[in-house]
């Protein structure tokens, strides 16, 4: 087993006045809370909105007004990896690093990469085989190098990578996942947003799409931090939110385990269908008083359609926490808070599901199918 390394702060020396100000973007307004930043690397990531969504709400059977949604696809790479990797690019160049390395499915790499070439460091982005199309495409245009490797080739390749060229590595190196210490503390900042966007007070509850478990431990860092700077009271419960067809944080949380290792089962939620959780995620959980949720895939394609007829177009992983807790009010494992909202983190934009066939050519619609659209949209006018 690996365990990961914290990062600590001298409180005492942190004036409660940083949170007098407004939750903007750009994290470096965070500094003294932060590792150091690289200047000039920032591109405004952070100060995503909170939003009312009071139709998603009644169809997972909360009050209307018992829902916010933390809309973390608006973010510069459109994905809450950002906030990490402003962190961990920062650490790159403060080492002096000639480059950076990540393995990535999707998200981490996309946002690594980007970073990397703000920062004008090269990048390379170890993926598997059969990921998103888009992804491949949006990692090359940043300038990225990609090498493809089966699945379990990916660790020992990235640490090569680091041992050969110098390359810092943005992720995981260890077989249970560790991280770079830094990344959390680029998450802990949706802690400090909210508890600003909601008039300093803390949600109830606060549901995470649930990879590796990062950002869910640094949204629990974060409000631990508030509260022993005494600007809280309490902190909210954590609740993770993992595809059923893996879940190894919601089985290690059954089992009291620090790590579990599951089979690698087939998924929408690319993005966070993980083989092992971290303990970290255990931590956020466990201390905050969560819960370990799943989410079947029938219920995460449903959120996401959901969602869109509502206006926003996210990942399927990035509804995972919709699907996960709409199952669990259903049958009765948890009940509408009474002591505040619940913020549902979103997490990434739907384009970057985009598979191959949607991406060839289009050819032009018969007449006959023009047709049948008009009658169809004539028809709904009427009724």
């Amino acid at each position: 087993m690996q365990w990961p390394l914290g990062i600590g702060y001298d409180l005492a020396r942190v004036d409660p006045a940083l949170f007098d100000q407004a939750p903007g973007p750009g994290l470096d307004r965070w500094q003294p809370l932060l590792p150091p930043l690289a200047p000039g690397l920032s591109m405004g990531e952070g100060g995503t909105p909170l939003i009312d969504a009071p139709a998603m709400a009644e169809w997972l059977g909360l009050p209307r007004d018992a829902l916010l949604l933390k809309d973390e696809s608006r973010n510069p790479t459109h994905s809450h990896k950002d906030r990490l990797n402003l962190c961990t690019v920062s650490a790159a160049l403060a080492v002096g690093a000639p480059g950076i390395c990540v393995a990535s499915s999707g998200n981490h790499g996309l946002a690594a990469a980007a970073y990397a070439a703000r920062a004008g460091l090269p990048a390379v982005v170890v993926t598997g085989a059969g990921g998103q199309p888009a992804f491949r495409a949006w990692w090359r245009a940043l300038g990225a190098e990609v090498l493809t490797v089966a699945p379990e080739q990916r660790w020992p390749l990235l640490n090569r990578i680091v041992a050969e060229t110098g390359f810092h590595p943005v992720s995981n190196l260890t077989r249970f996942h560790t991280g770079h210490p830094f990344g959390p503390e680029g998450y802990k900042t949706i802690a400090y947003e909210l508890f600003l966007q909601l008039g300093r007070a803390a949600p109830a509850m606060v549901v995470v799409p649930t990879g590796y478990g990062e950002m869910l431990y640094g949204i629990h860092k974060g409000f631990q931090e508030l509260r022993a700077l005494g600007l809280l009271d309490r902190t909210p419960r954590i609740v993770s939110a993992e595809p059923a067809v893996r879940g190894p944080l919601a089985r290690a949380l059954a089992g009291n385990l620090p790590a579990v290792e599951v089979a690698p089962a087939p998924g929408r939620a690319a993005g966070i269908m993980c083989t092992v959780n971290s303990w970290r995620g255990v931590v956020a959980v466990r201390d905050s008083g969560g819960l370990g949720l799943t989410a079947r895939e029938e219920s995460i394609a449903e959120a996401r359609t959901r969602l869109a007829t509502s206006g926003s177009w996210q990942e399927y992983s990035g509804v995972a926490g919709l699907a996960a807790l709409r199952e669990a009010l259903a049958d009765g494992r948890l009940a509408a808070p009474a002591d505040g909202p619940v913020v549902v983190l979103l997490t990434s934009a739907g384009i970057k599901d985009i598979q191959a066939e949607d991406l060839a050519p289009l050819a032009p619609d018969t007449p006959a199918a023009i047709e049948a659209t008009l009658a169809r949209l004539r028809e709904g006018r009427a009724a």
